[in-house]
């Protein structure tokens, strides 16, 4: 039986619930609200940070529910922001994971960038992975 009567939200709703208890369960955690909270803030930090035509190319592999949640709030005009070093990145994951304030967001940023590699194809996240500076190679091992 359908939970929403319509088959592309049966499908989306599915893969983010698959997404945020990979999430979870790799930090350990027992709350989903909570890998909810760290998926966000890890997109929206990664999207800020990728040249527009990039950030739109992830996007379009992310299953439907999980492309709102990227695309929630976003203006593309000034991206990539100039704040472009790791210590940055991971300054806006703390700030935007109010969820926990002594969360360590390097681990949240890696678990959620390995969610992501999971699901996306390995070019993209090659692409992705290349418009960053090297120091966030470190996310993506």
């Amino acid at each position: 039986m359908s939970a929403t009567g319509l088959d592309v939200f049966d499908s989306t709703l599915q893969a983010t619930h698959i997404w945020l208890d990979e999430i979870r369960d790799n930090l350990g955690w027992s709350d989903r609200h909570k890998a909810y909270h760290a998926l966000r803030a890890v997109l929206h930090a990664l999207r800020d940070r990728l040249p527009v035509n990039e950030a739109v190319d992830l996007a379009a592999q992310l299953p439907l529910m999980i492309r709102g949640i990227y695309y929630e709030g976003w203006r593309p005009v000034g991206k990539p922001v100039k704040e472009r070093s790791l210590d940055q990145f991971l300054a806006h994951v703390t700030d935007q994971f109010l969820f926990d304030i002594g969360a360590d967001s390097k681990e949240i940023a890696r678990t959620v960038i390995h969610t992501l590699a999971r699901h996306v194809s390995r070019g993209e996240i090659d692409d992705v992975k290349g418009a960053l500076p090297r120091e966030f190679a470190a996310l993506f091992e």
